[in-house]
């Protein structure tokens, strides 16, 4: 039988959808793992919460990080792969180092990850490996490129990921959020417009992800597309 309470990982915890999802989960008495860059900004102690500094643009040394964690937490049997950044232009505008830090960070970090925490996950014989993805996985749009490549391959790798784990009772789910209210703009150009309808809450997406973790056993979401009522964009007037 799966264990009613779960040890999760969160990564991204320490703000915007990735802080609701932590919440959420320790309301709901699971014990959780929140990683961040910086893990100054868990400003609060909290029973079940332990802060891991993690730096994803850093793959050299992930690994070794998930084997120390895997040690500290032999019952870690969910994930939730929330941590990613945002930018946007034309491709010419664009750096080299700036397309490797965003293809690294919102993909293949998440691989590393993966590859690290998947063998105990299957020894278990049970668990969950939710990806919080974006609207920009399902279609390309105009300074977009980098950002829409680096969704569209994490919603790749999701769907061959299922097919791979599913003997071993794994769930893979995809969550696709449309813009949500988060510190996520704050260095862009644009955000969601001013009104009620036309952005999402980071409480809305962990909503979803606990529904995901509520189904029976055998029972798996793929894939799931969320979005605000109305689709407006705002652009900043010093953007």
């Amino acid at each position: 039988m799966r264990p009613v309470k779960r040890t999760v990982l969160v990564t991204g915890a320490s703000s915007g959808i990735g802080r609701a999802i932590a919440k959420l989960l320790l309301q709901q008495g699971h014990q959780v793992i929140g990683t961040s860059r910086d893990c100054r900004k868990f400003t609060q102690t909290m029973d079940n919460f332990t802060p891991i500094q993690l730096d994803l643009g850093q793959l050299e040394s992930l690994p070794e990080t998930m084997r120390g964690l895997e040690k500290q937490f032999p019952a870690l049997d969910t994930v939730i792969f929330n941590a990613g950044v945002g930018q946007f232009g034309s491709l010419e505008e664009f750096s080299y180092p700036q397309i490797e830090n965003l293809m690294t960070v919102n993909f293949t970090s998440q691989v590393f990850l993966t590859k690290a925490l998947l063998p105990a996950l299957k020894r278990k014989g049970f668990g969950d490996l939710i990806y919080i993805g974006s609207e920009a996985a399902l279609k390309g749009s105009r300074k977009g490129s980098i950002y829409c490549a680096s969704k569209f391959a994490l919603r790749g790798f999701t769907q061959a990921l299922r097919e791979e784990c599913s003997k071993n009772n794994i769930r893979v789910c995809l969550i696709n959020p449309g813009m949500v209210k988060t510190p996520f703009f704050e260095q862009l150009s644009f955000e969601p417009g001013d009104d009620d309808s036309h952005f999402l809450l980071p409480e809305d997406v962990a909503e979803v992800v606990g529904t995901v973790l509520a189904f029976r056993q055998h029972t798996v979401i793929d894939e799931i597309n969320i979005n605000p009522l109305n689709k407006v964009v705002k652009f900043k007037k010093n953007g």
